[in-house]
């Protein structure tokens, strides 16, 4: 390479930076410039996608971008975790800034119809610390329901209990439901102040709300108008997806090992009625052939 392209070389480098620090200086100058007219820049949460109406806001449906503080909402969400898990109050549209009158805590308020299955239905049943496994019960666990009826009158009434239901998903625990953080907010005693109080160990709840088909909850409604504390409830492993065949029901002759008698009155033995053999017709005399009118002797 000659002394002339080399000094060309130089020449256009130093022209490029000299360039680039024009450009940078022009920036910067215009930056100062539009944060003295319209304020410095803020972040903002905005919407990645669109989020229906009472939907659950994950953080895969959020991005942030800067915009200048004088247009931004007071309101307007900065920090995405601060809003991960809440409900949308409003349908909201892709690219839309997020402000804060827009979203709900999860709670009563929010309701849980969007998470039952077409074709299902919540039904909620009263538990206790016993019937309901020490309260230990969460949202989006899995229970097996066992029913203790009593069968027959008088003498012959017995407590019998059968597996109703199994694999049934839970769908809130009290006012814990599956798609919220676990948390609610109450008022202080001077009514002014919200505490925040968590719901990961909970157990002031005495209700549980399942999924259901429609005749499934219509038997619970059944026991829960006869028997309401004849509800039991076990608790299944999450990855535990087996449903067995249905169960013989428990009683205290099967739980002591004696063989089953029932008490029932034993049938009266009908006799059989012998239905005697058709007689046999009886015989005719053969006639004799005429000849010539006359009969043959």
């Amino acid at each position: 390479m000659g002394s002339n392209e080399t000094r060309n070389l130089w020449l256009s480098i130093a022209a490029g930076v000299f360039a680039a620090f024009l450009l940078y200086s022009w920036s910067q100058e215009k930056r100062a410039e539009y944060n003295k007219k319209y304020g410095s820049l803020k972040t903002v949460v905005i919407a990645k996608e669109d989020i229906a109406e009472m939907r659950t806001i994950y953080d895969t449906m959020l991005t942030t971008i800067e915009r200048p503080s004088e247009f931004v909402d007071p309101d307007a969400v900065s920090n995405p975790d601060e809003i991960v898990g809440n409900v949308a109050a409003v349908p909201i549209k892709k690219g839309q800034v997020l402000v804060k009158n827009s979203l709900l805590t999860p709670g009563p308020d929010t309701g849980i119809s969007l998470q039952i299955a077409p074709g299902k239905r919540a039904v909620t049943l009263p538990v206790d610390e016993v019937r309901g496994v020490a309260k230990l019960i969460r949202p989006g666990d899995r229970v097996d329901i066992l029913a203790a009826v009593d069968t027959g009158k008088g003498i012959n009434q017995k407590r019998e209990v059968q597996t109703l239901l199994q694999d049934v998903v839970v769908l809130a625990a009290g006012v814990n439901i599956m798609n919220n953080i676990p948390r609610v907010f109450e008022l202080d005693s001077s009514g002014k102040s919200l505490s925040q109080i968590a719901l990961t160990g909970d157990t002031k709840y005495s209700t549980i709300t399942i999924e259901a088909t429609q005749k499934e909850a219509q038997d619970l409604v059944y026991i829960l108008s006869t028997a309401p504390g004849n509800l039991y409830f076990t608790l299944r492993n999450p990855n535990d997806r087996t449903i067995p065949p249905r169960l013989p029901t428990s009683s205290a002759e099967s739980v002591l090992g004696k063989p089953i008698v029932s008490m029932e009155a034993p049938a009266v033995p009908v006799r059989p009625v012998v239905v005697p053999p058709p007689a046999p017709a009886p015989k005719t005399a053969p006639v004799a052939p005429k000849r010539n009118g006359f009969k043959t002797l």
